[in-house]
């Protein structure tokens, strides 16, 4: 018998995966207010290593004054947080 067929098969890679980078509203707070956040500033801020195939912004946390967000993923509790505050979000894709 081939070693192929001898060997146990374990797990499977998906080849297709996205890589999407987390982060949370509460993270948001190091930018001033009234700033345009995109993925060039949170790459220069340090919140974010490598883009990836996107960035996903969560509502964990809570933002107090009005900032504007490029980004191109958001969940919509962060959405609905950040247009409380006085804010706007633009999904770029």
């Amino acid at each position: 018998m081939p070693l192929s067929r001898r060997l146990p098969k374990r797990g499977f890679r998906n080849p297709f995966r996205k890589n999407i980078v987390i982060i949370n509203i509460g993270e948001l707070k190091r930018f001033p207010e009234g700033s345009v956040i995109d993925r060039n500033a949170l790459l220069d801020a340090g919140l974010v290593r490598k883009a990836g195939d996107g960035i996903k912004v969560l509502g964990k946390g809570n933002i107090d004054y009005a900032i504007s967000l490029k980004i191109d993923m958001i969940s919509r509790g962060a959405k609905e947080k950040i247009e409380a505050a006085g804010g706007s979000v633009i999904e770029v894709i």
